[in-house]
């Protein structure tokens, strides 16, 4: 039997990876089916081997700095795929991807069509050289390639109906809503306290509301909208690192005695299955937690202080007088070696009580949201005054430079209706 081509084995691994991601619900229309199996992917990524080209859940790296941190990525084919769904690119629509790869403009245009527009921007002159050749090596010399600070978006080819960006944005600037047509959609992989969420968010007016979120994983941005997260390294330990995402507490010294008193665990009784994402888990925390923040913890300076599941990352707040802070730490379920039970450790002066007030926002997400849509995510601009946005009036605010985001778990307005939301829980890359 003579050997397969390269071309015939990667026809074969595009059709494995599009049947992989249509069992496991990232691709879900027949037009984004048929994108993924066409667009060679493995051209668009030179640097990579055809069977790590067409890795469903791992991105490939095209640039780092320095430091060895990545830069400039193609997306893994599952965040690419469910974005495509949240995007519902259509045949003649005018479309703007925010940080370039090629790869994922190539499916931008193919969706497009004859009819439509894709223009792709970024800010760093080495990844849109490279865009621009591999498109016009493969057969797509009509997207337009674009050198500049997205932060502006790209007012010469505008209004767009959807904007599609590709790095993570801690913040919506004015000019992304403003370059949408009336009724347009932004996708886009969105920092809210520490958290990434792909958001589809569509224009009514002024504002944005969110029709799908999707938990992801990106680069961060740069240029004007990039936006450092802020590091507490408590005082009397170096191993401990809470990032706050939206600024730190008050006063971080109050939190210099908390690691000097016993560690409180309290366990919730909150099951979940191994395997199983807990992303609406987060969001919630993430949304009724006023000091909410997420620890990492340093491996070689572990000393036992602490004792998380996940050394690397785990949601964590302060207390709201600043003195204690508690992280959420799962274990093996006794007896049921297929869940986990969800607890909390908590360690200052007030640890025992503030334990408990995490541990209830579990208990409270266990009985009320975990099998729900998730929350109803709106964005308006900075300044827009409370009783004028478009969000219930338990809704959590989150207070950005350009932009207000309102997050609720609240039913939704009636007005708000005809717009639908949902959200999917998924592991991103």
């Amino acid at each position: 039997m003579p050997e397969k081509t390269e071309e015939t084995r990667a026809a074969e691994l595009r059709d494995q990876v599009v049947n992989e991601l249509i069992a496991d619900g990232a691709i879900t229309s027949d037009a984004v089916a048929d994108v993924l199996r066409t667009v060679p992917r493995h051209l668009f990524t030179p640097e990579a081997s055809l069977e790590d080209a067409y890795s469903a859940y791992n991105a490939v790296i095209t640039k780092r700095d320095g430091s060895g941190s990545a830069v400039s990525s193609v997306s893994a084919p599952q965040i690419q795929a469910f974005m495509l769904e949240q995007a519902g690119i259509r045949p003649g629509m005018r479309v703007l991807e925010i940080g370039s790869g090629g790869l994922n403009a190539a499916y931008l245009a193919t969706l497009a069509g004859g009819a439509g527009e894709v223009t792709t921007v970024d800010i760093d002159p080495e990844v849109t050289d490279r865009a621009s050749r591999l498109l016009k090596e493969n057969g797509y010399p009509q997207v337009r390639v674009v050198t500049a600070d997205a932060h502006q978006g790209v007012p010469d080819h505008a209004p767009y109906d959807r904007i599609i960006v590709t790095v993570g944005a801690w913040d919506i600037p004015p000019a992304w809503t403003n370059q949408l047509t009336e009724h347009g959609r932004i996708v886009v992989p969105l920092r809210m306290r520490g958290l990434m969420r792909s958001v589809a968010l569509q224009r009514v007016g002024d504002h944005l509301f969110s029709t799908s979120a999707r938990i992801c994983g990106f680069v961060p941005m740069q240029g004007a909208g990039a936006r450092e997260s802020r590091v507490l390294l408590p005082t009397g330990t170096d191993e401990i690192a809470l990032r706050f995402d939206d600024g730190l507490p008050t006063d971080p010294s109050l939190l210099d005695n908390a690691v000097r008193t016993p560690r409180v665990e309290i366990w919730t009784g909150v099951r979940v299955k191994r395997g199983v994402p807990v992303d609406s888990l987060q969001l919630y925390l993430a949304t009724v937690l006023p000091g909410f923040c997420t620890m990492a913890l340093e491996p070689a300076l572990d000393t036992g202080l602490v004792a998380p599941y996940n050394k690397r990352f785990s949601l964590a707040a302060v207390s709201g007088d600043g003195r204690d802070f508690a992280y959420v730490t799962p274990r093996p379920a006794i007896g049921d070696d297929t869940h986990f039970e969800y607890g909390v450790h908590a360690l200052g002066p007030g640890a025992t009580g503030f334990a408990e007030e995490v541990a209830e926002h579990l208990r409270d997400w266990d009985r009320d949201h975990r099998d729900g849509p998730g929350p109803r995510i709106t964005v308006h601009p900075a300044g827009t005054p409370d009783d004028r946005m478009s969000a219930p009036a338990d809704a959590r605010i989150i207070e950005k430079e350009h932009s207000r985001i309102a997050l609720s778990w609240s039913t939704v307005p009636a007005a708000d209706q005809d717009i639908p939301h949902h959200t999917t829980e998924e592991e991103g890359e």
